[in-house]
């Protein structure tokens, strides 16, 4: 299973938000640095997302652009994709993959345009879950519709890849989803990659052993809970 670090950007900064609400907001400091931080610790993949496009404030494209110009491992881009201009865009400066949130629910023939344009292994959809059902706009607005349906109809398009967020326990460190994502895993043939709630190694253990593919870790590395090291040799990402 793959550790990926997440850089998350807000007014040009790396941040880290609890359930994705901008008071709870901590910085630690430039995404160009500690993305290049973590691939000196050994990342093999980097999690970058623009908040303020996710969130309809803004955007930090520059910012984005200059991460993906100065990290030489590859990185995985979301946060307010919503057009296949943008996307197309992401995909040209750098970014390994694409993830789409509230586009592909909003608009799943762009879905379609995007696995057709750039194909499945570049494109990645994001399903963030609050109580099990799917919420868009920057986890604004709450759908009616479930993960695992909607699961099912992105892979059913071809997407290479789906992102399951937990927004109960984002940014907490509480403890993993664990049941969701076994059920997301069970239910689909293309992998998962998990996100929320990671606070320990036992978090890094239970996501490998209910078969997430990758496990996105942001507040347990800059907080220092353990180390992106000890967190890849538990996943046995560290051979790779």
């Amino acid at each position: 299973m793959l550790v990926i670090p997440s850089v998350d950007i807000r007014r040009g900064r790396c941040v880290q938000l609890v359930g994705g609400r901008p008071e709870t907001e901590r910085v630690y400091g430039d995404p160009v640095e500690l993305a290049q931080r973590w691939v000196a610790e050994g990342a093999n993949y980097l999690h970058l997302v623009d908040l303020d496009a996710a969130m309809g404030t803004g955007d930090n494209f520059v910012k984005v652009a200059e991460v993906l110009a100065n990290t030489r491992i590859g990185v995985e881009v979301g946060g307010g994709v919503r057009t296949l201009e943008r996307a197309n865009e992401l995909l040209g400066i750098g970014a390994d993959r694409v993830i789409l949130g509230t586009a592909a629910v909003r608009n799943p023939g762009l879905v379609r345009e995007l696995v057709e344009l750039a194909g499945g292994a570049r494109t990645m959809v994001a399903l963030d879950s609050r109580s099990g059902k799917v919420a868009v706009e920057g986890w604004k607005e709450q759908t009616e519709k479930s993960v695992l349906e909607l699961a099912r109809e992105f892979e059913r398009m071809g997407v290479g890849g789906l992102l399951f967020t937990s927004i109960d326990v984002e940014g907490s460190m509480r403890g993993i989803a664990a049941r969701e994502i076994r059920e997301l895993v069970n239910a689909v043939k293309i992998p998962v990659f998990a996100s929320g709630g990671v606070g320990s190694l036992d978090d890094v253990r239970v996501a490998r052993e209910a078969g997430a593919a990758g496990l996105v870790v942001g507040v347990a590395l800059y907080e220092g809970r353990f180390t992106l090291k000890q967190a890849m040799e538990v996943a046995g990402d560290e051979d790779r």
